[in-house]
This record gives C-alpha cells, sequence and structure tokens, in this order.
C-alpha cells in the first residue's frame, strides 16, 4: 500500500485507547506512526505494518 507523511492508516486491530487510526510521521526503514486519539507514538518496520493495514485515508478527510 501506498501512503504518505500525513497520512492516517486504519489499522485492523484496535490500540489499546480504542482507535483504529495512526498519523504516519516518519517514513523510512521504520515508520513512525501516532495515534490519533490519544498520541502515543511508535516504530514499526514497513513489512510488519503492512501486514496491519486495513486503508490508508488523507489527513484531510479526518480534520
Amino acid at each position: 500500500m501506498k501512503y504518505n507523511v500525513g497520512d492516517v492508516l486504519v489499522l485492523k486491530k484496535p490500540h489499546a485507547c480504542g482507535s483504529h487510526q495512526w498519523e504516519v510521521l516518519r517514513i523510512g526503514a521504520e515508520v513512525r506512526i501516532k495515534c490519533v486519539n490519544c498520541g502515543r507514538e511508535l516504530m514499526i518496520f514497513k513489512p510488519e505494518l503492512a501486514l496491519k493495514i486495513k486503508k490508508v485515508e488523507n489527513s484531510a478527510h479526518i480534520k
């Protein structure tokens, strides 16, 4: 899946806070994502993240 910095990813499983939406902050060998609901940030490897993505939304749709 193609995604860019600023896009919002909808993941298959929810975060502990209940949100499925994560904002992309940085792309490299690892991707830094931030939970839209609680603000928790984490780094995850691209292949691992690719398996967890349900869909990609532009950030303009969320705000």
